[in-house]
């Protein structure tokens, strides 16, 4: 995909991965909507990009949990840049307990969080591709998408939900030229989860590096699909 004058979304876009994929994607020209939760880390973020690269940045505030609000941030973004071409679902949480300990409202919080609110935004994003001929939908899961562990079950849940979701898109609309994609990270060296990100933890993935999969991905051929990438640092501490 040629990216300049392209348009993206990017959910979470204010920290961690959502803000180095949206970082990137203005670098290479792309115009770039990110949302998040907190009206003053989306302006904040909104205007430090639009120093940063030749690609322009505008955000909403969004939370991808409920869905007017995602149809509200679409057609803001519609409005404000006319149109959608890439699409990057990362916004997500991670609450971590036992199943016995965690709440009802914990429990939603994560599956409404990491896999409802990518159906909402496929939801919008879907027919807007279309009208441009095609476009690109790349969602963030993780390995724990594939790997189970104790005092994980929400986030396991969500993340293998999100895999079989983006498969089943992806044979969808591969024939609308809408190509879709999900990324596995391991440990990346982020605030999410309510850690901190620290120079001790400097063998784990960067936010960088998820984003340059991300421009690897948009930037592929147009025939081939790599539909799903699992990352992992190349060395973590020996046990």
């Amino acid at each position: 995909m040629h990216l300049a004058n392209r348009t993206a979304i990017v959910t979470g876009g204010t920290k961690g991965i959502g803000l180095a994929i949206a970082r990137a994607l203005v670098a290479a020209g792309v115009n770039v909507s990110i949302s998040a939760r907190s009206e003053d880390e989306v302006e904040q973020t909104a205007a430090e990009l639009n120093k940063f690269g030749s690609g322009r940045c505008v955000g909403f505030v969004c939370d991808v949990r409920d869905e007017a609000q995602v149809k509200s941030f679409f057609a803001n973004t519609l409005h404000a840049l006319g149109g959608l071409d890439i699409l990057i679902n990362n916004a997500g949480i991670g609450i971590f307990a036992s199943v016995e300990s965690t709440s009802g409202d914990d429990f939603r919080a994560v599956i409404e969080t990491n896999l409802c609110g990518v159906f909402y935004c496929c939801h919008e994003a879907i027919p807007l591709m279309k009208q441009r001929g095609g476009g690109y939908i790349i969602n963030i899961s993780s390995l724990a998408g594939a790997n189970a562990h104790p005092n994980m079950a929400a986030y396991n849940a969500s993340k293998f939900g999100l895999n079989g979701f983006s498969e089943a898109l992806m044979q969808e609309v591969r024939h609308d030229r809408i190509k879709v994609s999900y990324i596995m990270p391991g440990s990346v060296n982020t605030e999410f989860g309510g850690d901190e990100p620290s120079a001790e933890k400097s063998w784990q993935l960067q936010p960088e590096d998820i984003a340059r999969v991300v421009m690897d991905l948009l930037q592929y051929p147009d025939r081939p699909l790599a539909s799903r990438i699992e990352i992992r640092p190349s060395r973590p501490p020996k046990r």
